[in-house]
Protein backbone atom coordinates (compact mmCIF):
# COMPACT_ATOMS: atom_id res chain seq x y z
CA UNK A 1 0.00 0.00 0.00
CA UNK A 2 1.27 3.45 -0.92
CA UNK A 3 0.74 6.54 1.21
CA UNK A 4 1.46 9.99 -0.19
CA UNK A 5 2.54 12.72 2.21
CA UNK A 6 1.98 16.17 0.72
CA UNK A 7 3.72 18.92 2.66
CA UNK A 8 1.85 22.21 3.00
CA UNK A 9 3.26 23.50 6.28
CA UNK A 10 5.78 26.08 5.07
CA UNK A 11 5.76 29.67 6.30
CA UNK A 12 5.62 31.22 2.77
CA UNK A 13 8.03 33.90 4.02
CA UNK A 14 9.29 34.61 0.51
CA UNK A 15 5.72 35.20 -0.67
CA UNK A 16 5.27 38.26 1.53
CA UNK A 17 3.17 36.39 4.06
CA UNK A 18 0.66 35.10 1.47
CA UNK A 19 0.11 31.35 1.83
CA UNK A 20 1.30 30.02 -1.52
CA UNK A 21 -0.80 26.87 -1.18
CA UNK A 22 -3.94 28.91 -1.88
CA UNK A 23 -2.62 30.90 -4.83
CA UNK A 24 -4.20 29.84 -8.10
CA UNK A 25 -2.44 28.39 -11.12
CA UNK A 26 -4.73 27.86 -14.08
CA UNK A 27 -7.73 28.75 -11.93
CA UNK A 28 -7.00 26.03 -9.35
CA UNK A 29 -5.32 26.52 -5.95
CA UNK A 30 -1.72 25.29 -5.91
CA UNK A 31 -2.30 22.71 -3.17
CA UNK A 32 -5.48 21.33 -4.75
CA UNK A 33 -3.73 20.89 -8.09
CA UNK A 34 -0.91 18.96 -6.38
CA UNK A 35 -3.39 16.70 -4.60
CA UNK A 36 -5.31 16.06 -7.83
CA UNK A 37 -2.17 14.71 -9.50
CA UNK A 38 -1.80 12.11 -6.74
CA UNK A 39 -5.50 11.22 -6.84
CA UNK A 40 -4.97 10.26 -10.47
CA UNK A 41 -2.53 7.50 -9.42
CA UNK A 42 -4.77 4.60 -8.44
CA UNK A 43 -2.15 2.62 -6.52
CA UNK A 44 -1.86 5.48 -4.02
CA UNK A 45 -4.46 4.54 -1.42
CA UNK A 46 -3.93 7.26 1.17
CA UNK A 47 -3.01 10.94 0.85
CA UNK A 48 -1.96 12.83 3.98
CA UNK A 49 -1.82 16.60 3.58
CA UNK A 50 0.39 18.10 6.29
CA UNK A 51 -0.32 21.68 7.35
CA UNK A 52 0.22 24.02 10.26
CA UNK A 53 -2.38 23.83 13.01
CA UNK A 54 -3.50 27.40 12.35
CA UNK A 55 -4.13 26.57 8.67
CA UNK A 56 -5.99 23.31 9.26
CA UNK A 57 -9.54 24.62 8.84
CA UNK A 58 -8.77 26.45 5.59
CA UNK A 59 -6.90 23.48 4.12
CA UNK A 60 -9.61 21.06 5.23
CA UNK A 61 -12.29 23.22 3.58
CA UNK A 62 -10.29 23.29 0.35
CA UNK A 63 -9.90 19.51 0.17
CA UNK A 64 -13.09 18.35 1.87
CA UNK A 65 -14.89 15.58 0.03
CA UNK A 66 -11.88 14.32 -1.90
CA UNK A 67 -11.41 10.53 -1.69
CA UNK A 68 -8.37 9.11 0.12
CA UNK A 69 -7.40 12.54 1.52
CA UNK A 70 -6.80 13.36 5.20
CA UNK A 71 -5.63 16.77 6.37
CA UNK A 72 -3.38 16.50 9.43
CA UNK A 73 -2.16 19.46 11.53
CA UNK A 74 1.31 17.96 11.86
CA UNK A 75 3.49 20.76 10.53
CA UNK A 76 6.82 21.09 12.32
CA UNK A 77 9.49 23.76 12.53
CA UNK A 78 11.41 22.12 9.66
CA UNK A 79 10.55 19.96 6.68
CA UNK A 80 12.14 16.95 8.37
CA UNK A 81 10.03 17.48 11.49
CA UNK A 82 6.86 17.78 9.41
CA UNK A 83 7.57 14.46 7.69
CA UNK A 84 8.44 12.81 10.99
CA UNK A 85 5.17 14.02 12.51
CA UNK A 86 3.22 12.82 9.47
CA UNK A 87 4.61 9.30 9.81
CA UNK A 88 2.55 8.95 12.96
CA UNK A 89 -0.63 9.25 10.88
CA UNK A 90 0.30 6.75 8.16
CA UNK A 91 -2.06 3.80 7.79
CA UNK A 92 -0.50 0.70 9.44
CA UNK A 93 -0.69 -1.40 6.25
CA UNK A 94 1.31 1.08 4.18
CA UNK A 95 4.71 -0.12 3.02
CA UNK A 96 5.70 2.72 0.66
CA UNK A 97 5.67 6.47 1.26
CA UNK A 98 5.76 9.16 -1.45
CA UNK A 99 6.71 12.60 -0.13
CA UNK A 100 5.78 15.66 -2.20
CA UNK A 101 5.96 19.44 -1.88
CA UNK A 102 2.44 20.83 -1.99
CA UNK A 103 3.90 23.86 -3.75
CA UNK A 104 4.81 21.79 -6.84
CA UNK A 105 1.42 21.89 -8.60
CA UNK A 106 2.70 20.95 -12.06
CA UNK A 107 3.88 17.44 -11.20
CA UNK A 108 2.59 14.99 -13.81
CA UNK A 109 0.81 11.79 -12.79
CA UNK A 110 2.94 9.72 -15.17
CA UNK A 111 6.09 11.02 -13.47
CA UNK A 112 4.65 10.00 -10.10
CA UNK A 113 4.05 6.54 -11.56
CA UNK A 114 7.63 6.32 -12.87
CA UNK A 115 9.04 7.28 -9.47
CA UNK A 116 6.91 4.67 -7.72
CA UNK A 117 8.09 2.04 -10.21
CA UNK A 118 11.75 2.90 -9.59
CA UNK A 119 11.35 2.82 -5.80
CA UNK A 120 9.71 -0.58 -6.05
CA UNK A 121 12.93 -1.91 -7.56
CA UNK A 122 15.53 -0.07 -5.45
CA UNK A 123 13.79 0.92 -2.22
CA UNK A 124 14.16 4.64 -2.89
CA UNK A 125 13.68 7.00 -5.83
CA UNK A 126 13.71 10.74 -6.47
CA UNK A 127 12.09 12.61 -9.34
CA UNK A 128 14.19 15.38 -10.86
CA UNK A 129 15.99 16.69 -13.92
CA UNK A 130 19.55 16.86 -15.15
CA UNK A 131 21.16 20.26 -14.64
CA UNK A 132 21.33 22.39 -17.80
CA UNK A 133 23.28 25.40 -16.51
CA UNK A 134 26.97 25.43 -15.67
CA UNK A 135 27.31 25.31 -11.88
CA UNK A 136 30.09 27.00 -9.90
CA UNK A 137 31.25 26.26 -6.38
CA UNK A 138 31.76 29.55 -4.53
CA UNK A 139 33.48 30.46 -1.27
CA UNK A 140 33.74 33.98 0.14
CA UNK A 141 32.43 35.38 -3.12
CA UNK A 142 35.09 33.69 -5.23
CA UNK A 143 34.63 30.81 -7.66
CA UNK A 144 36.47 27.71 -6.48
CA UNK A 145 35.62 25.08 -9.09
CA UNK A 146 33.21 23.97 -11.81
CA UNK A 147 31.58 20.56 -11.27
CA UNK A 148 30.85 18.37 -14.27
CA UNK A 149 27.21 19.16 -15.00
CA UNK A 150 26.72 15.84 -16.79
CA UNK A 151 26.56 14.16 -13.37
CA UNK A 152 24.50 16.83 -11.59
CA UNK A 153 20.84 16.10 -10.90
CA UNK A 154 18.37 18.69 -9.62
CA UNK A 155 16.09 16.92 -7.15
CA UNK A 156 12.36 17.56 -7.20
CA UNK A 157 9.48 15.68 -5.62
CA UNK A 158 7.91 13.22 -5.16
CA UNK A 159 10.61 11.28 -3.37
CA UNK A 160 9.51 7.70 -2.75
CA UNK A 161 10.82 5.21 -0.21
CA UNK A 162 10.19 1.82 1.29
CA UNK A 163 8.49 2.85 4.51
CA UNK A 164 10.30 0.46 6.86
CA UNK A 165 13.69 1.73 5.67
CA UNK A 166 12.56 5.35 5.80
CA UNK A 167 11.42 4.99 9.41
CA UNK A 168 14.82 3.52 10.34
CA UNK A 169 16.59 6.37 8.56
CA UNK A 170 14.45 8.93 10.37
CA UNK A 171 15.25 7.33 13.73
CA UNK A 172 18.95 7.41 12.88
CA UNK A 173 18.62 11.09 11.96
CA UNK A 174 17.12 11.84 15.38
CA UNK A 175 19.85 9.87 17.15
CA UNK A 176 22.68 11.52 15.22
CA UNK A 177 21.13 14.99 15.12
CA UNK A 178 20.97 15.17 11.34
CA UNK A 179 18.84 18.00 9.92
CA UNK A 180 18.13 17.38 6.24
CA UNK A 181 16.41 19.63 3.71
CA UNK A 182 15.83 16.70 1.34
CA UNK A 183 14.26 13.34 2.14
CA UNK A 184 16.69 11.33 0.04
CA UNK A 185 19.60 12.61 2.14
CA UNK A 186 18.44 10.31 4.93
CA UNK A 187 18.80 7.29 2.65
CA UNK A 188 22.15 8.55 1.37
CA UNK A 189 23.50 8.89 4.92
CA UNK A 190 22.39 5.32 5.63
CA UNK A 191 24.12 4.02 2.51
CA UNK A 192 20.82 2.94 0.96
CA UNK A 193 20.31 3.10 -2.83
CA UNK A 194 18.20 5.89 -4.32
CA UNK A 195 17.29 5.91 -8.01
CA UNK A 196 17.29 9.17 -9.99
CA UNK A 197 14.14 9.38 -12.12
CA UNK A 198 14.28 11.95 -14.91
CA UNK A 199 11.08 13.97 -15.11
CA UNK A 200 10.21 17.38 -16.52
CA UNK A 201 11.65 20.85 -16.02
CA UNK A 202 8.20 22.34 -15.49
CA UNK A 203 7.79 20.60 -12.11
CA UNK A 204 8.81 23.81 -10.37
CA UNK A 205 8.25 24.77 -6.76
CA UNK A 206 6.21 27.92 -6.14
CA UNK A 207 8.52 29.88 -3.85
CA UNK A 208 8.41 33.56 -4.89
CA UNK A 209 5.69 35.71 -6.54
CA UNK A 210 7.56 35.49 -9.84
CA UNK A 211 7.02 31.73 -9.92
CA UNK A 212 3.24 32.05 -10.36
CA UNK A 213 3.17 33.54 -13.89
CA UNK A 214 5.98 31.16 -14.85
CA UNK A 215 3.89 28.22 -13.66
CA UNK A 216 0.87 29.55 -15.57
CA UNK A 217 2.89 29.64 -18.78
CA UNK A 218 4.29 26.13 -18.21
CA UNK A 219 0.84 24.75 -17.44
CA UNK A 220 -0.44 26.00 -20.79
CA UNK A 221 2.16 23.82 -22.52
CA UNK A 222 1.44 20.64 -20.54
CA UNK A 223 -0.67 17.84 -22.02
CA UNK A 224 -4.12 17.81 -20.48
CA UNK A 225 -5.09 15.04 -18.09
CA UNK A 226 -8.36 14.45 -16.32
CA UNK A 227 -9.14 12.62 -13.12
CA UNK A 228 -10.51 9.13 -13.83
CA UNK A 229 -13.23 7.30 -11.94
CA UNK A 230 -11.01 7.30 -8.83
CA UNK A 231 -13.26 10.13 -7.65
CA UNK A 232 -16.07 7.62 -7.19
CA UNK A 233 -14.08 4.81 -5.60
Amino acid sequence: MVTAIILAAGSSSRMGGVNKQFLEVGGTPVLLRSVQAFLWVKRIEEILVVCRREDWEEVDNLLRGLPKVRVVPAGGATRQQSVENALGYVYPLSDVVAIHDGARPLVRPDDIEKTLDAAEKTGGAVLGVMVKDTIKQVKDGMIQSTPDRSVLFSAQTPQVFRLEDYRKAMEQAKTEGWDMTDDAQLFERMGLPVAAVVGHYDNIKITTPEDVPAAEAMLALQPEWELPEVWDE
